[in-house]
């Protein structure tokens, strides 16, 4: 028996989960106190998800209740658009902030209300040591993909193009007060957007538990997002209208947020993101790039861990009890999945020294359970750039 070390947990952010729980928004704004609501989503959300369209429609025509829409430009977030909406918040006067979107508006929202409130602009907070005041405004998410976890976690990530760097800020006050998370919102992503948000969710919850500083809090509800996530991606990227497989990724993407922000992520985010600051592709796209390559490495150093976790995703004893079944299990539903693969992006060999330069400056590498070395992380790279397809 191990002994179980000392550990402090604290997420006040207030759940509720399950298909129509958006359509309560009008009544979690009045609980919260608020009559003028500035709304940020993704642009166009209307004319892509139906459900999105009717709950902003709805949140108009509410009672009491006055509504800015704030369209926040696709892509990555990064520092202008975040300026933009340190912006509009101030001029719209608003008593609250919603988020309805993907994680990139979740994010966006996280920095533009604590920016707007400090009054200062993201690159003026970056300059300056970090402060984080408990937040004057409360912020509700509702998350239209099933991945980032943002609407439970206090972590918010944006791109600095002209620096080609992701700039990662994290804090307790950065936390939505409420987090809606209604599968319905979810049922218009298209395959591909499933299959990188849903790679995205299904590392954080595993990295959360084989993390250095890992919690038995966070490992179990880790370990439970594992077993609802490894059927449930599959299923809705084949079928986006499987209403049980979007449940079960809504819900283990939720819970996958929370076990990333009770412990944290790890070396896949750092090489992904290494990558996401160079090409300025899609967040979960990039860490599905280098998750098998990752996880073989972390497989030799917590062979224990990865044997749970693939207990988690139920599959079977083979023997061999050295983590490779939770590696091979991974393996197969990128193929399922037809994820793309590193060389796709643009990469040769020459790019391999600053991509590992890059990722071994990031904060998330620090946290995998033992110290990688830059030759670790070129070869991890090197793998990932000689796959030329995905095979189960």
């Amino acid at each position: 028996m191990d002994n179980i070390t000392a550990f402090n947990n604290h997420l006040p952010v207030k759940v509720r989960f399950g298909e129509g729980v958006a359509e309560t928004l009008p009544a979690v704004v009045a609980e919260l106190g608020a009559s003028k609501v500035f709304l940020m989503v993704d642009k166009d959300i209307q004319k892509f998800n139906p459900a999105a369209a009717k709950l902003i429609d709805q949140m108009k025509a509410a009672a009491g209740i006055t509504v800015t829409v704030f369209e926040k430009p696709a892509g990555e977030p990064t520092i202008q658009m975040v300026d933009d909406s340190i912006a509009a918040l101030k001029a719209a006067g608003s008593d609250v902030v919603v988020a309805l979107g993907g994680g990139s508006v979740i994010d966006t929202a996280k920095a533009a209300r604590l920016c707007a409130q400090l009054n200062c602009t993201f690159r003026e907070f970056q300059s300056k040591p970090p402060v984080y005041p408990a937040p004057t405004l409360p912020l509700v998410a509702l998350p239209t993909s099933a991945g980032t976890g943002s609407e439970v976690s206090g972590g918010s990530v944006i791109s600095d193009p002209e620096a080609g760097r992701k700039a990662g800020i994290a804090n307790g006050n950065l936390r939505a007060q409420v987090a809606l998370v209604d599968p319905v919102l979810t049922y218009s992503m298209p395959p591909s957007m499933t299959a990188n948000t849903g790679i995205d969710a299904l590392a954080q919850a595993i990295a959360g538990i084989i993390a250095k500083c890992s919690t038995p809090i966070g490992d179990a509800i880790g370990y439970e997002a594992v077993r609802m996530m490894t059927p449930a991606l599959v299923a809705a990227f084949k079928d986006g209208n499987d209403k049980v497989a979007r449940a079960g990724m809504a819900s283990g993407s939720m819970m996958a947020g929370l076990t990333m922000n009770i412990s944290d992520c790890t070396a896949e985010h750092s090489l992904g993101q290494a990558i996401g600051g160079l090409k300025h592709v899609p967040h979960g796209l990039t860490i599905g790039l280098v998750l098998v390559e990752t996880l073989t490495r972390e497989a030799k150093i917590v062979p224990e861990k990865m044997e749970r976790v693939a207990d988690a995703m139920g599959v079977p004893q083979d023997g061999t009890k050295d983590g490779s079944r939770c590696v091979n299990a991974v393996r197969k539903i990128l193929a399922e999945l037809q994820f793309p693969v590193l060389s796709s992006l643009g990469f040769v060999e020459g790019d391999i020294d600053e991509l590992a330069e890059i990722a071994l400056k990031d904060f998330f590498i620090t946290q995998a359970p033992k110290p990688w070395s830059k030759q670790e992380v070129v070869d991890a790279f090197m793998s990932a750039l000689k796959l030329e397809s995905r095979v189960a």
